[in-house]
């Protein structure tokens, strides 16, 4: 039994080669064979304000980060701060820096962010969220890079309840035989 299952890109090649075919036949005819269509322009519009920056919103845990990015040298400044005073572990400097990492643009772009909520962990991973959100506002080329890593997706993890008759979520108290 043969498998005569097409990928798309194997429908593409023959929709390409197709026009091609018939395009001597109707010339001989004396009709006009219109051009192919080329998508050269990403899928969606760039989304810039009047400043020049491009705007976003991150969220992880519980923090809530509002980033704005625009063409610099690669400052990155949270609630006023630099990066470094701010996040003072390498770690959390590593993870705001994943986005630029990705799209191949270190330094290329300054970063203002306000962080509100949450610990220095939470807050770090809402930045990169907005960082990889307002990257693909400012260069819509990007999105699918930062998207096939993941960045654009929210991480929907969060801290689970205390429950009654438990320490913690799940930690029990201690057993006492006697």
């Amino acid at each position: 039994m043969s498998d005569n299952r097409q990928s798309l890109s194997d429908l593409a090649a023959i929709a390409a080669n197709a026009p091609a075919a018939a395009a001597p036949a109707a010339v001989e005819a004396g009709e006009v064979a219109a051009a192919p269509v080329q998508p050269s322009a990403p899928l969606r519009a760039q989304e810039i304000d009047g400043l020049g920056r491009a705007y976003a919103t991150g969220r992880r845990k519980d923090a809530v980060a509002r980033v704005w990015v625009k063409p610099g040298t690669g400052k990155i400044t949270v609630n006023g701060r630099d990066q470094e005073i701010y996040f003072a572990r390498p770690t959390l400097r590593l993870v705001i820096n994943q986005p630029f990492g990705v799209t191949e643009r270190e330094g290329q772009y300054d970063v203002i962010a306000t962080v509100k909520g949450g610990g220095l962990s939470g807050q770090a991973g809402a930045v990169k969220h907005g960082i990889a959100q307002a990257l693909s506002k400012y260069e819509p080329a990007l999105r699918s890079a930062v998207k096939a890593e993941g960045f654009l997706t929210r991480d929907s993890r969060v801290v689970e309840r205390k429950k009654y008759g438990k320490a913690k979520a799940r930690r029990s108290f201690q057993f006492s035989k006697r």
